[in-house]
């Protein structure tokens, strides 16, 4: 269910912004027919209801030392270490993304390393260490394709 509080101008700003981040004001401005300083109030109040999250720079992982992309899933022996394990898995650089799941496992993550060798060594040396139950690894071959979430109104 959409936000109640999004009207079309808004999701037509959210359209722009999930191709080019980095669009400047005054582009969204002439495109949505309004002003600049109406885009930057209509995008601060995006901010502020939690709508948009940020704005990154995509960094291709290989070209700075990142070959290997795998997803682990994890199992853990006590239930209760769920936050304990979160804290250990955030100051592992190489995790970047985390999940509390349903289904197979307790917890999914992504993470880049240099090679198939420092995988190795990543879950030997730092998740198993952290008092896990097991993991078990999947090795990307190639992202095929990433986007982000498709931006339309109820009605559309």
């Amino acid at each position: 269910m959409a936000n109640s509080k999004l009207d079309a101008l808004d999701y037509k700003i959210l359209k722009m912004l999930a191709v080019n981040a980095r669009k400047p004001y005054l582009e969204i401005a002439r495109a949505c027919n309004v002003s600049g300083a109406a885009i930057h109030q209509r995008i601060q109040k995006l901010y502020n209801l939690g709508v948009i999250r940020g704005s990154i720079s995509l960094i291709n992982p290989s070209s700075v030392g990142y070959d290997t992309c795998a997803y682990v899933g994890i199992y853990l022996n006590d239930s209760s270490k769920f936050d304990e394990v979160v804290e250990h898995l955030k100051e592992m650089p190489e995790v970047v993304e985390c999940y509390f799941t349903t289904g197979k496992y307790d917890m999914f993550v992504k993470l880049y390393a240099h090679n198939n060798d420092h995988l190795l060594s990543l879950i030997h040396n730092k998740f198993l260490q952290l008092g896990l139950g097991r993991t078990e690894t999947l090795i990307t071959f190639k992202e095929v394709f990433k986007r982000q979430i498709p931006i339309a109104e109820d009605d559309e």
